[in-house]
C-alpha cells in the first residue's frame, strides 16, 4: 500500500498559481500512475493530471491543459501539480493518487486508483 500526503492548497485570486505536492511513501513500486483529481463542491470527482512513473508520459484534462502542469521526482517520491493562470471554475478539493494502471486504463477513471490522499482545498476567487 501506497500512502500519499497532498499540500500546498490554499485561497488566490483568479489568475494567480498555486503548486501542490503529493508525497508518497510505503509500497511505492507498486504503482506506475499518479494523478491528481479534484472535487468540486457538490459534484464528482474528476481527474485533472496524471503521470506514468513507468515512462514518463503526461496526460490532462482538457480543461486544464496549456495551464496545469504535472510532475514526479523520483529522488523525493513526490508529485507536484503546478497550477497557473486559475479560474474560479477550478476550486475544488485536490486528491492525488496512485495506482497500476494496465494497458488501456484510463488514468481519469477513479476506481483504477486504489491509494488516495486526504484531499487539500484549492479556492480560487474571481
Amino acid at each position: 500500500q501506497v500512502h500519499l500526503a497532498e499540500s500546498g492548497g490554499g485561497s488566490v485570486q483568479a489568475g494567480g498559481s498555486l503548486k501542490l505536492a503529493c508525497v508518497a511513501s510505503g509500497y511505492t513500486f507498486s504503482s506506475n500512475c499518479v494523478a491528481w483529481f479534484r472535487q468540486p463542491p457538490g459534484k464528482p470527482r474528476e481527474g485533472v493530471a496524471a503521470f506514468y512513473t513507468s515512462s514518463g508520459s503526461t496526460h490532462y484534462a482538457d480543461s486544464v491543459k496549456g495551464r496545469f502542469t504535472v510532475s514526479w521526482d523520483n529522488a523525493k517520491k513526490t508529485a507536484y501539480l503546478q497550477m497557473n493562470s486559475l479560474e474560479p471554475a477550478d476550486s475544488a478539493m485536490y486528491y492525488c493518487a496512485a495506482g497500476y494502471l494496465m494497458y488501456g486504463g484510463r488514468w481519469d477513471n477513479s476506481a483504477n486508483f486504489r491509494d488516495w490522499g486526504q484531499g487539500t482545498r484549492v479556492t480560487v476567487s474571481s
